[in-house]
């Protein structure tokens, strides 16, 4: 399955959205209401979702999250569940849903249905 959407939390939301569109020809995609700025690539490839980062988050140490695109978050959960994998609470967020868990070396990954909002 392909990642489609990288995670970056950033310090200042704005700085970051102009670095990747100057620099690399992302476009923004703002929702109302939505903290999330998702930046959507020129020429294909994943879409960069930059996030506000948390008050405890320090610059320069690892601030990335793969999010893995489902359909059905609830059923991907339970059936990883059933091979070992525990993601935590499912989320709701602006009509797709959301949960987190980590890999082996405590990298932080989500499956998000975002991806099928408008499909």
């Amino acid at each position: 399955m392909p990642i489609n959407r990288i995670i970056l939390y950033a310090h200042d939301v704005e700085a970051t959205v102009r670095f990747y569109e100057k620099h690399f020809g992302f476009q923004a995609l703002r929702e109302p209401g939505d903290r999330i700025v998702e930046l959507i690539p020129g020429d294909g490839g994943a879409s960069l979702m930059v996030h506000p980062a948390a008050k405890g988050q320090r610059r320069g140490q690892s601030l990335v999250k793969l999010v893995f695109d489902i359909g059905d978050v609830e059923a991907f959960c339970a059936r990883c569940a059933a091979e070992g994998l525990m993601f935590g609470a499912i989320h709701s967020a602006d009509g797709y849903v959301f949960a987190n868990a980590k890999d082996p070396s405590d990298n932080p990954i989500s499956v998000s249905s975002r991806a099928f909002l408008n499909g």
